[in-house]
């Protein structure tokens, strides 16, 4: 996966002017869009779509401090007008274009990624891989922003506007791995943006015939191979630094890659304040 991410970079930095096919590019290193943007991003920080633009930006300072039309340029980096290039220009480097044909800067330049996978081996990663039939998550939706680090307000919210009893309800219905109240990520963006929207289930697992009450949310699950994370700390920094290691670590080591489908998390102990938990962490694979 390292020498993928870094024939990416690659042909990014020959294509900075040409429309780049990111589907056909996976396909030609035997992978999928989808789990090459997902590392991407894990990896670099950034999503794929981002870095391609800080570095066509990055790039575009050299036309500006030369004698070609503004147009020409803001065409040449893929953009219908002027307005758009400035736009585009003005996010990565705080500017505009006509600032730095005046002054020269202030300039915020993207560095030419590269790869490389570090091993350490202080710590080794309780997994195992399920192959499951398919089944049902049922429970109760909302559509709230992606938050990478610390504890999502907006899931919690949604969380507490569910009547107590509504827990119970829902626990009882649990008939399918992964047991328990689950908490599930649907429609995630594959670059895994910051602040792009997804949909959070507060909900549990049911066997695919299950009749569904009324007035709960349904995500189908397609049968399909599962690798599942063992994961014991503190809640929730302990499982967002184990999904962050199944990028650096977990993926480049294993002949498995991620598909199209929710992640969940079912939380298996949990201390009175949820300080701490023991969790799983629930990521549909496909052999690479």
């Amino acid at each position: 996966m390292i020498a993928n991410l870094n024939r990416v970079v690659d042909v990014v930095e020959s294509q900075l002017t040409d429309d780049i096919d990111i589907a056909d590019l996976a396909r030609s290193l035997g992978t999928t869009e989808y789990h090459l943007r997902r590392m991407f991003s894990s990896l670099a920080g950034m999503p794929l779509s981002e870095y391609v633009r800080r570095r066509r930006m990055t790039v575009a300072v050299g036309d500006l401090l030369g004698d070609d039309d503004l147009l020409d340029i803001a065409v040449r980096y893929g953009y219908g007008s002027t307005e758009a290039f400035g736009r585009a220009f003005r996010a990565v480097h705080g500017v505009g274009p006509a600032d730095v044909r005046r002054d020269g800067g202030p300039l915020r330049t993207q560095p030419q990624l590269r790869f490389r996978l570090t091993v350490e081996g202080t710590a080794s990663m309780d997994t195992r891989i399920a192959d499951r039939p398919a089944f049902r998550l049922v429970g109760h939706a909302a559509r709230v922003p992606l938050i990478h680090q610390g504890i999502n307000p907006h899931i919690q919210a949604h969380i507490a506007g569910l009547p107590v009893e509504e827990h119970a309800r829902l626990k009882g219905l649990s008939s399918a791995e992964p047991a328990g109240l689950l908490q599930v990520s649907a429609d995630v963006d594959p670059d895994y943006t910051e602040g792009s929207e997804l949909t959070y289930l507060h909900g549990v697992a049911v066997t695919a015939d299950t009749d569904i009450p009324a007035g709960l949310d349904v995500i189908e699950v397609p049968a399909g191979a599962w690798a599942v994370f063992r994961v014991e700390g503190d809640y929730p920094v302990a499982l967002q630094e184990t999904w962050a290691a199944t990028a650096s670590e977990w993926f480049p080591s294993n002949p498995w890659r991620l598909r199209p489908g929710p992640s969940i998390v079912a939380v298996l102990e949990r201390s009175p304040d949820f300080a701490t938990a023991t969790c799983e962490l629930w990521l549909p694979v496909e052999r690479a």
